[in-house]
């Protein structure tokens, strides 16, 4: 087992990916989770008994005993395993991203290292946590890197890819998000044929520019592809937008500045980019931050 599994960022691609379209992630080191055994069942009950009913579900799954050797992880529960995690719940972070890869990397029978599949296989795990998973976040924690991923294809990239001159935060909105809900609406929304249309033709361009502006380290490039970014997510995803930081998406400002969701959106944090992070952080003094 890995010594520990690193929450996520997924700086862009959250709804887009429901459509097999571009995505770019990132680790975020700040929080992470690790196998333990505690000495008393006491030590660790809510853990240990939400792993044993994940062990439930996961026998449940195709091949299932050809995959996993649950024995060993039912008896590993059994003497108190549990996974100390600080990654934050509802947050978008990938705290339950962080519980499939580790199930996968201590309790696989052996490892697949065709990344897709995986995926895959991930998303079928994490689906007993949001109802439907397309497997991105726990192959992120899984892999520890940065990664740009196609419907054909998983880029790994460099840990020092990020453009010197563009600085990311996560803004803390103060709500615990519901993937669920927000997710199961914006799939009642794509049965709209226009609005399936127009986000396909209209959104999805700006997701895919902002990922190459950003790999290909063009500031300027990046931060105007931003700004369509952001009004398009006031147009097409703003239920996912938290009313107490409205304001941060459709204020104008006089420095390369601009915001969008993080994660399935509703709440947790909004993710912020800019080239000034003295301005930046005079403009959100009122919020809690957290730089990457």
């Amino acid at each position: 087992m890995r010594e520990r599994y690193y929450s996520k960022v997924i700086l862009f691609g959250e709804y887009s990916m429901i459509f097999d379209s571009t995505a770019l992630m990132v680790p975020l080191k700040k929080f992470s989770a690790q196998w333990r055994f505690a000495s008393s069942a006491q030590g660790s009950t809510a853990s240990n008994a939400s792993l044993k009913r994940f062990a439930e579900y996961l026998s449940t799954l195709n091949d299932a005993e050809e995959i996993f050797d649950l024995q060993r992880l039912n008896r590993d529960l059994r003497y108190n395993l549990y996974l100390d995690s600080n990654v934050p719940s509802g947050y978008g972070l990938g705290s339950s991203g962080t519980l499939v890869a580790a199930v996968y990397d201590g309790y696989a029978k052996k490892n697949n290292d065709d990344l897709l599949a995986l995926k895959a296989l991930f998303g079928q795990m994490e689906n007993y946590f949001h109802g439907s998973s397309s497997g991105i976040d726990p192959l992120q924690c899984y892999l520890g890197k940065p990664f740009k991923i196609t419907p054909k294809n998983v880029e790994i990239l460099n840990d020092g890819f990020l453009h010197k001159d563009i600085h990311i935060c996560l803004i803390d909105t103060k709500i615990k998000s519901n993937t669920k809900p927000l997710v199961e609406h914006f799939k009642a929304q794509r049965e709209n044929p226009e609005f399936l249309k127009r986000f396909q033709t209209e959104y999805l361009p700006y997701v895919k520019k902002c990922i190459n502006a950003m790999i290909w380290n063009d500031k300027k490039l990046f931060f105007s592809s931003l700004r369509l970014l952001t009004k398009g997510q006031l147009e097409f995803l703003r239920p996912m937008i938290t009313d107490n930081t409205l304001e941060l998406f459709t204020a104008d400002y006089d420095f390369n500045f601009g915001v969008k969701i993080s994660g399935s959106g509703g709440g947790g944090y909004v993710l912020g980019f800019t080239d000034d992070v003295d301005a930046t952080s005079n403009l959100l003094r009122d919020f809690e931050v957290v730089w990457l």
